[in-house]
């Protein structure tokens, strides 16, 4: 969603409710690299609204691969399933840490395939991670 379409009352909601990370990876937006954007959970060319419940903050690597998908393949059963939903779905219930907290895993079909096809644990986004770690600020507190 564009920027010019959201209220500054609006950006406020989305970043205070996310906690200022996105949704999918946890990457805080304190410390991006990239800039965080608005995306459409079930784009509107999907049939999906602008109502906050469809709304997600994105870190934007993850708003580019995800793009207009819903549905990714899980790579254990070789299905399509539906991607991590962060309106509908806790993020605990679909993911864990490793034990340094560095890559993501799903342990869900959903979970597996978002973290398969937004590429969570893409090499700018462990690195991220690593050097967070090292100074105490990751993972979020909230996601501990």
């Amino acid at each position: 969603m564009s920027d010019r379409y959201l209220t500054p009352a609006i950006k406020q909601i989305m970043f205070d409710r996310a906690h200022r990370c996105c949704e999918c990876c946890l990457s805080q937006a304190a410390y991006s690299p990239q800039p965080f954007s608005i995306e459409h959970i079930v784009p509107i060319s999907k049939g999906g609204s602008n109502d906050l419940d469809n709304l997600a903050l994105a870190y934007q690597g993850c708003n580019n691969f995800k793009y207009i998908k819903t549905q990714g393949l899980d790579p254990i059963s070789l299905l399509e399933v539906n991607l991590f939903h962060p309106k509908l779905h806790q993020w605990r219930e679909h993911f864990i840490w490793d034990a340094n907290y560095l890559h993501i895993y799903g342990v869900t079909p959903a979970g597996r395939a978002t973290v398969n096809t937004l590429k969570l644990n893409r090499a700018e986004l462990v690195n991220l991670r690593k050097v967070l770690f090292a100074i105490g600020e990751h993972p979020p507190q909230f996601a501990q």
